[in-house]
């Protein structure tokens, strides 16, 4: 499995993660190294992806046990599983979700597309509100939503990147009921349906990530920021989706940093974050 590059800056959503404190920041950079190697595992490995999968699952489940795990990822993990008390299953969750990319290409409904999200998206907001101790049942179901927004936004800008992959996120029903084929997603422009389609997804990811600001409001300190953070990424991305017309075939719609970063500040309404976890 080996070590992993955590390149936070190259993603949509983590934009407040340099400026948070080193704890927090080395807590957060930690998930998401075990986050981006199983994701890496489940998408590009050249070996057998299921059982280089079960590999990770059996350290994971020595982690959690006390044992001592061999990756150097996983031992980057262990010391926050343990400062922050975290739980096992949302990491279990992650691999879940990658064993079921091998298995399963295509999505009937958006219901079923939501229930792949429960596992690929919903599981990285849990850890985090545990990172900085502010995990509530009403946190988490906003966070949820918040997540499966962000999810759905990333998938809606990669739509012809999974289609070469071999993926179509796009529900079928949804694909049937705009008259989009499958072979629309491999055309170098997308078609006035494929568009329409796409911006009506977007919407439905958007009212999601609404979820963000009463999430952001019962937040307090770094935890305010971190998650002000990920919310205005998913606004700055659903604006770039929009801006495209719909279009993700010829240009992949990518958030503006400037944008990014105004919504952070009017999300998070700025205070000096002082005094929380």
């Amino acid at each position: 499995m080996g070590d992993v590059d955590v390149r936070a800056g190259e993603e949509n959503f983590p934009v407040a993660l340099r400026v948070l404190p080193a704890r927090h920041r080395r807590h957060l950079v930690a998930v998401y190294g075990y986050a981006r190697m199983v994701d890496e595992l489940g998408d590009s490995y050249a070996g057998d992806r299921v059982a280089a999968l079960e590999r990770v699952r059996t350290q994971v489940d020595d982690l959690w046990a006390g044992r001592t795990v061999d990756d150097p990822v996983l031992r980057r993990l262990a010391a926050t599983v343990v400062e922050c008390g975290l739980g096992r299953e949302p990491f279990v969750d992650l691999i879940e979700a990658n064993l079921l990319d091998q298995r399963v290409v295509a999505y009937a409904s958006f219901e079923d597309l939501l229930g792949y999200c429960r596992l690929s998206a919903n599981p990285v907001g849990r850890i985090v509100l545990e990172v900085f101790g502010q995990s509530t049942p009403a946190r988490v179901a906003l966070s949820d939503d918040v997540c499966t927004g962000l999810q759905l936004l990333e998938h809606w800008q990669d739509v012809g990147e999974d289609r070469r992959a071999g993926r179509v996120y796009l529900p079928e029903h949804d694909m049937a009921a705009y008259g989009v084929s499958a072979a629309d997603l491999d055309a170098p422009v997308a078609s006035p349906a494929l568009r329409e389609l796409l911006l009506v997804e977007t919407e439905r990811a958007a009212a999601l990530l609404g979820s963000g600001d009463p999430l952001v409001r019962q937040l307090r300190g770094w935890a305010r920021l971190a998650v002000a953070g990920f919310v205005a990424g998913g606004e700055a991305t659903a604006a770039a989706l929009r801006r495209s017309g719909g279009d993700v075939l010829s240009v992949t719609p990518r958030p503006r940093k400037a944008e990014t970063l105004a919504r952070l500040l009017r999300g998070v309404v700025w205070q000096p974050p002082g005094g929380a976890r």
